[in-house]
This record gives structure tokens, sequence and C-alpha cells, in this order.
């Protein structure tokens, strides 16, 4: 499409001035007249132009057939975005957009003075550019009036919903107009944003263009394979290498963000933050720095960077790995806008290659894997870049002649090339020189339904020729392979596969290394050979002896866990007590059988083959009846030893106690209430009714 005949003139006019020549799938799609004013939910790519498309979606409702605008009043349309950068990006593209039609355009974002935006509103505008929070403030307070409310748009609706902004979005929706225009546009449809279109949409038209298959096809996606010790030198040389006019490096927190700043601003680079501790106004100037060429590279968190806009971006650099898919797209979604040609550079360490591959499959992205650009290929491309310098082409100039003449006739031609090479690469950091990792390295398997053969399996102690180490920790230390072999790994450059047997002792720990892989293990160590921790790695001569050494214990010290007797290289098992001639040793059980009796004898006689049976009463002479205190055998047969209380005299009465003691005490009121002896006691009875 090559003319903007089917939209307003006064939108027409503003386009052409600004350059355009054609629109985007995603603006063709949404300003088609066929669409009228029916709902829309939009799904695009990022920087495919859905700013303008929305401001062209929304030039029909508010103008309703003219060409300018009114005196500006109560807003006519509402516009919610989920950053302060973004609402400013989009209040900044609205208003060239709508600079031939007269509108005026207001923002409510957080951060800003909120006296301002209160007296800006009371002088009328016809479209509000706002973050949720400091809309919903607005509404409550009565400084906003959304009577008005032709149209509502809801820019990056996925990640509003992302960052807890339902409740607010909900609130703006319902406080407008029923019978308004609701426009959603999202990089994903997730279900949280398909129910909120049912909700509040009616019959909305589902629009998604042919690019949004082909995510970002103007990226050069490349994930950089590097040693984990080496993360920020790749980053450097990264950084170097592609030399952008602007790149942002993203980082997972504010510390990584603070750190990486101050590293690169003492390695030359002209650097700024973006982070959500820094208030709107440091944020404001920072990313105007980078527009204004005063900073080439930004380092940033996800949610500081959400929806910036940076118009010459050609490089951005992942720190850190993004947790999902869909803050990928949006990273790397910064670069290759509007036709424009980037590259998104994943940093991997060696032990993250896994996580990235899943990253970059489950996103539908193709990457080119590659290691980061070493400190010659980066000099190459310096010498590059200053033979094709247009300065070095253009013509002398009547102002430079006179001072050209001078600097030919005092030098000699490689004395002036030593010193333009030197002016060139004035400015620029000296590259990093990188530890050597191979793509091979951390290599994923390919999948396949078929089990893995076992010849393809080696085992892991297996090697054809090693070379033992000593680490200075052992169980004493609570050495375990479970952190000790991730640490060789991280700071000797290796895999678990060049690691064999692991031996540990109480003080030091042999590690078995793959001889090919041990020069570069130790190369890696550097000339200290120190892994974290202060744990020291020492190169043992030969193979180790693993058989365990024995010493004279002192009384009473415990064995070691390794010199117990079992644990000899000579020993073997006994076999059967008897039949083999035995130990030195006692039998388990010697205390509960009585192998000095005669053979065949028992060491008790059994209950049921005593004289009597088993029966106590008649006595016992090998034991006791249990129940000897409770009977009394002493007196004679057939006696109790208390009569029975129905053979005594008294019928089993016990007979009355005299009173042994002082009388008990009597106080007046008893006497005074004392009844006769013998009277009857008082019957019980219902009481007198009253009158």
């Amino acid at each position: 499409m090559t003319s903007f005949e089917s939209l307003a003139p006064a939108m027409a006019k503003a386009l052409e001035k600004r350059g355009y020549t054609t629109l985007t799938p995603v603006q063709i799609a949404v300003s088609d007249p066929k669409i009228g004013d029916a709902d829309a939910l939009v799904s695009a790519q990022t920087g495919s132009g859905k700013t303008v498309a929305f401001g062209l979606a929304l030039a029909p409702t508010l103008l309703e057939g003219e060409d300018r605008f009114d005196r500006a009043g109560s807003p006519l349309a509402l516009v919610i975005a989920p950053t302060r950068e973004l609402a400013m990006q989009v209040k900044r593209e609205l208003e060239w957009l709508y600079e031939m039609t007269g509108a005026v355009i207001g923002s409510c974002v957080g951060g800003m003075d909120v006296r301002t935006e209160r007296r800006a509103l009371e002088r009328g505008a016809h479209i509000i550019v706002g973050t949720p929070g400091r809309l919903r403030d607005h509404i409550t307070r009565g400084n906003l009036d959304l009577s008005d409310i032709r149209a509502v748009v809801l820019d990056e609706a996925d990640e509003m919903l992302d960052l807890g902004f339902r409740e607010d979005l909900e609130f703006i929706l319902e406080a407008a107009p029923e019978d308004r225009r609701t426009l959603m546009f999202s990089a994903t449809v997730p279900k949280e944003i398909a129910a909120l279109a049912k909700n509040y949409q009616r019959d909305a038209m589902r629009i998604s263009t042919a690019a949004e298959k082909e995510q970002h096809v103007d990226i050069d996606y490349r994930a950089l394979l590097t040693a984990p010790a080496d993360r920020e030198n790749a980053i450097i040389n990264t950084l170097r290498f592609y030399d952008a006019q602007n790149a942002i490096v993203f980082c997972s927190t504010r510390a990584a963000v603070n750190h990486l700043t101050a590293r690169f601003n003492n390695r030359g680079f002209s650097v700024v933050a973006l982070s959500g501790e820094l208030s709107q106004n440091e944020r404001t100037h920072a990313l105007q720095a980078m527009r204004d060429g005063r900073a080439r590279v930004c380092i940033a968190t996800d949610v500081a960077a959400r929806g910036i806009d940076l118009p010459n971006l050609e490089l951005v650099v992942h720190a850190d790995l993004p947790t999902n898919p869909d803050t990928l797209l949006h990273r790397s979604g910064r670069t290759g806008r509007a036709g424009r040609k980037g590259v998104s550079a994943l940093i991997v360490p060696l032990n993250a290659r896994r996580k990235a591959e899943r990253l970059l499959q489950i996103a539908n992205l193709k990457a080119n894997w590659a290691t980061p650009p070493s400190a010659e290929e980066i000099l190459r491309r310096d010498d590059e870049r200053l033979l094709a310098d247009p300065l070095l082409t253009d013509k002398v100039t009547e102002d430079e002649e006179a001072t050209v003449e001078a600097l030919v006739a005092k030098f000699d031609a490689r004395q002036l090339a030593a010193a333009v090479t030197r002016f060139f690469k004035a400015g620029r950091s000296a590259p990093e020189d990188l530890i050597e990792v191979s793509l091979e390295q951390r290599k994923p398997r390919e999948r396949s339904n078929d089990a893995i053969p076992a010849e393809t399996k080696r085992p892991r102690d297996s090697f054809a020729a090693s070379v033992w180490v000593s680490i200075s920790v052992g169980r004493k230390q609570r050495a375990e392979p479970r952190w000790l072999i991730p640490m060789l790994c991280r700071n000797g450059n290796i895999t678990k596969n060049e690691i064999g047997a692991i031996k540990m002792q109480p003080e030091e720990t042999f590690v078995e290394l793959s001889a090919e892989a041990s020069d570069g293990f130790l190369g890696a160590l550097g000339p200290n050979s120190m892994l974290e921790r202060g744990i020291r790695v020492t190169v043992l001569e030969g193979m180790h002896d693993l058989t365990p050494q024995f010493y004279e214990r002192t009384p009473g010290e415990k064995t070691p866990r390794y010199d117990r007797p079992e644990r000899r290289a000579d020993w073997k098992p006994k076999g059967e007590f008897e039949k083999k001639g035995g130990y030195d040793k006692k039998a388990r059980f010697e205390k509960k059988r009585d192998f000095d009796k005669p053979e065949g004898a028992s060491a008790k006689p059994h209950w049921k083959d005593r004289d009597n049976k088993g029966d106590f009463n008649k006595g016992d002479a090998d034991k006791k009846p249990r129940f000897e205190k409770k009977r009394d055998f002493d007196k004679p047969e057939g006696a109790s030893a208390k009569p029975h209380w129905k053979d005594r005299e008294d019928g089993g009465k016990k007979p009355a106690k005299p009173f042994a003691g002082a009388k008990p005490f009597k106080g007046k009121r008893d006497e005074k209430f004392a009844k006769p002896e013998g009277a009857a006691r008082k019957p019980k009875g219902k009481k007198p009714e009253r009158d």
C-alpha cells in the first residue's frame, strides 16, 4: 500500500510528513474501513508499529468525519500502557500523528507531579495516555471525567496483567461508558487476555497479522556459548565487536544492573542504567542520553525497559537468560523495529546451555550458536571499520587545505597513518582474552524415542589415560560430590564426563581427570591452582594408591572408617563359625545360652519338663512362684492369711470406732439450730404458692 486514500486527510498528511511510504501489516489491518467502530483484539509482534496502528484506528471514531477537533473538554479517548516509559512514548507518537487535527494529548503517569496533571485535565484534552494506577487515582479523586469517552485502548495488555494491574484495569473499564469502543493490543493472547476481552468487549474482531507467525524476522538471534567465569568478558567483547550505535544489556536484578554499570564505566563505555529504583526524572534523562548519542549502552531490568523505543537500537544483549519465552520476545523486540535490522545475543554459560535451548524451542526461534568474539576478531573488525570510514574518502575542503599541507610537509605518510589509527582506537576499550570453549561441550543429545544403546554409555571412571589431582577438602570439611563436581566444572571449564573416580579421605579428596581435559583444567585455575572458598588443587604423580594405610592406635582411640578391619585389602569373609574354624570372637548369643553344661543338657528345664508340671502352688525347687508375696506359704496348709469377711463373727461388718480425739467444735449457730435427738427431718415438698 503506497497511498493513504482510505485514511483521514489529516492523518495521511502526518504520515507523509513523517516519511511513511507504506504501512505495516498490522496498520493496514486495523485501518480497514470494514472494521468501522467495532471492538478489536489485535495480536502483533513487538516493533510492528502498533502505536501508529491504534492511532489510525481511533481517528474515525474520534473525528466523526471532521478534519479537526473542536475545543478540548472532557477526554474522548483513553490509552492505557503498563509503564511510564511506554506511556510517554505513546504520547510522543500520537502528538505527531494527530498534529494536523489540532488534538490535545494529555498524560497521567506515575512519578509525575499530580498537581500539574490535575490542572491539565481541568484545561481539557482530547486523548489521555496513562498508566493504570495513576488513571485510577485521578478517577477516584474526581479529576478525570470519563462520561464522554468514546474509545479505550489497552496497549501491551498481556504485560499489564503480568504486572498485577488487573484490578485497576477492571475499575477503569467499568467507570467508562458501556457504549464505548474497546481495542486491545497484545503480543500474545493467553487465556487471561481472552477472558478480559470476553468480559469488556462486544463482538470483538480477532485480528492477527501474517507476520505474527514469523516472530521477529528482522532480528538475528545469536547464542554465544562461554565459560561461566567469562560471562562479563563475553558481554564486553560482544559490545566491542558489533559497535552498535545504541545497545541495551538486560539483567535480571537491580544489583546486577549496578554491578555491570560500574564495570563498564571503568572500561570506558558510555553507559546509563535503567532500573525500578530510579526516579522518573532519572529514567527520562537516561533515555534522552541514549537518543542524543551521549550514551551508547543502556543496562536495564525487564520491567524498566518494557516498551521503550530507541530509534537506533541495533543490539540487545541478554546478560542473564530470560525466565520465559515471552520475556525473550519482549526483550528482543526492542531492536529490529519498523523494518530495521537488529541482533539479539544470548550470553549462555556452559552450565546453562540446556536451559537456553529449551527457551528458544518454546519461543519457536532459531539461533546461530557460536562462541563470543575473540580479541583477534575484534581487532580485525576495528581495522575494517577504519578503512571503511567515510572520513578517509571525503575530499579535502578549503578550510582544511592549509592544515593538511603542513602535516604532509612535516610528517611522512606512515607516521600520519599511525596517528589516524591511534585517534580511531583511542576511545575504544581493549578486548578481553577469553577462555576457549568448544561448541561440542555440553552438546545436547538428539531426542529420540529409542532407548540409548548400552555401548554408548561410557563409565565415568574408564579413561584411556588419566591424571589424578588432590583437593584440599575431605570428609572433615563435609566435602560431598554433589557440590564438589559442579565446582570443578565451573572453575576448571570441564564437564562431568571428564571426571572419573572420586576418593574422599578425612583431610583431602583424590579426583581422577581425563588426560585430554587436564591441561585445560589446570590452565583455567591459573598459576595458584585455586578453586572457590580457598580450596587448593595439587597434581599427583602417577596413579593414586587407593589402598588404605593402617597405623597403631592408642588405647581408647576410635578406629577411623577407612581403618576398620573389613576395609583392609587382604580381608576376606570367614564363612560359618564352626565348619571353617570360626573366629576367636565369642558368639553373639553366648549370654543367652550356657555352653558349659554337658552336651544335650538344657540351661534350665522347661516348665513342661518339671516334675510338678509347672504347678507353682505345690512348690518348685527351681523357681519361686511369681505371686509368693500375695500368699502366705508359711501358714499351715489350708489356712488363709486373713479370714474372709463372710467368715467373720460379726458377719463382715466393721466395728464402730469410738471417737478418739477432742470433741468436735460447735459454734453458736450450731447450738441455736440444733435439733432434738430423734427429731425427724423436715419433709421435702413444693414451696407454698404466694398470693
